[in-house]
């Protein structure tokens, strides 16, 4: 039986509260939101803090809202709210089906919005129990000083594996956080570094209070792919999200792609609107651009052996699920998945 450290919890009722709280001991002091990651991550002894600050009880971080035409979602909202919300099926459609692809039902009951976004890196050397990972060394992301999925590596690679995070960036998400100094508002891209012991630019102590996705000023459409094993439960061993911006004549005039779980952060595909910017979706030359489009990603997308299935053959699923993907977006179909 594995069994949790000892900790304490604390239940602030504020972001200032949170904030405060946060700021006492970097590293002995964690966030917990819907712990759906954190508390398996601390039986396996990944993280071992002495404070737990549970942000159930922040009531200001809950909640989906229209806010000067932006859509405006709390850190703390439920994904299974983001996933059947309205305003988010009409307004990001890519992000509803991203959400209700995470984990199962119970999970996205628990796992919020914002625990998804700061969600750790991952790794199958990584993401194992304690006796496991001794017997087998350690690795650079915990406890040793080897990469295990790149011989002689210095940097560590664990897998950037949030479902959610593609469907923001594609529709240019920009996340608020609050700290001892204030708030800031950071541009979702720009959150990222590549490297897998810790993917993001913000220490620890800043709290993610609410993502915000601006008005777009042309109508778009969009759907999320996940390539897993099963059709639930698992993290992706690949994920796309795709945007399509149209005009009243179905014509492309801007479309986007934004991949994960290939390496420690998410990407975008470069050039991907290239060939379909002009096209008339379900036109032959919608069709060819398709294809184009897939052969692009195949090219950029390179997974490797950091998360459980083999690498080769998800290497051959990205133009596949690229594809599905495209034409899902385009149909205004659901999502994109195993099943």
């Amino acid at each position: 039986m594995l069994r949790l450290p000892k900790f304490e919890v604390e239940k602030p009722t504020t972001v200032d509260e949170t904030v405060a709280l946060l700021s006492e001991k970097t590293g002995d002091v964690m966030i917990i939101a819907g712990g759906t990651d954190l508390m398996p991550n601390m039986k396996h002894e990944l993280f071992t803090p002495k404070k737990l600050v549970s942000l159930a009880g922040v009531s200001a971080l809950f909640g989906i809202r229209e806010e000067a035409g932006a859509l405006v979602i709390g850190a703390m909202t439920p994904l299974d709210q983001v996933a059947n919300h309205p305003l988010v099926a009409e307004r990001a459609p890519a992000l509803a089906q991203a959400a209700g692809l995470v984990a199962g039902p119970q999970l996205r009951r628990m796992g919020t919005l914002g625990g998804n976004v700061m969600l750790d890196t991952r790794c199958q050397w990584y993401n194992q129990t304690y006796f496991w990972r001794k017997s087998l060394g350690f690795c650079l992301k915990k406890d040793g000083s080897a990469c295990h999925v790149i011989e002689g590596g210095s940097k560590c690679v664990a897998a950037a594996s949030n479902d959610t995070a593609p469907a923001l960036m594609s529709l240019d998400a920009k996340l608020t956080f609050a700290n001892a100094d204030g708030q800031r508002e950071l541009l979702l891209d720009d959150l990222w570094k590549s490297d897998g012991i810790f993917n993001k630019k913000v220490p620890p102590s800043d709290l993610l209070t609410e993502i915000r996705l601006p008005q777009r000023e042309v109508k778009h459409l969009g759907a999320y792919g996940k390539l897993r094993d099963r059709g639930s439960i698992d993290f992706p061993l690949f994920g796309v999200a795709v945007r399509i911006d149209i005009d009243a004549n179905d014509v492309v005039v801007d479309a986007e792609a934004v991949s994960v779980a290939l390496q420690a952060r998410p990407t975008r595909i470069r050039k991907f609107g290239e060939s379909l910017v002009g096209t008339t979706l379900g036109s032959p030359e919608f069709e060819k651009g398709v294809q184009a489009a897939a052969s692009l990603g195949h090219k950029q997308c390179r997974p490797m052996p950091n998360v459980p299935g083999d690498h080769e053959y998800r290497h051959a699923m990205v133009p596949v699920y690229l594809k599905r993907t495209i034409l899902a977006a385009a149909a205004g179909a659901g999502p994109v998945h195993a099943v």
